[in-house]
């Protein structure tokens, strides 16, 4: 298990498109990959489930990987919150 935790710092937060960029990074890796804000945990690949955590700007959330590529997938998902989802 590797776990990282990162600030959405894009001015809107985890709005419908960062997340759909975020769902679509999470889906090249194999290993399961959640989102975790105030203990309450969701699938980093499922849109509804990134959506329903509300997370705004500023505020911190946990990336949590199990699996064969465990690293790489909680290292690049970092890597895209922390570029502002290249917006």
């Amino acid at each position: 298990m590797y776990i990282k935790t990162a600030t959405i710092t894009n001015k809107v937060g985890l709005h419908a498109r960062p997340a759909t960029f975020l769902i679509q990074k999470a889906n090249e890796f194999s290993s399961s990959i959640w989102l975790e804000k105030d203990e309450r945990r969701v699938n980093a690949k499922s849109l509804l489930g990134v959506l329903s955590l509300g997370v705004g700007k500023d505020e911190t959330i946990t990336i949590i990987s199990d699996g064969a590529d465990e690293t790489a997938a909680v290292e690049t998902i970092f890597d895209l919150i922390t570029s502002d989802f290249a917006e």
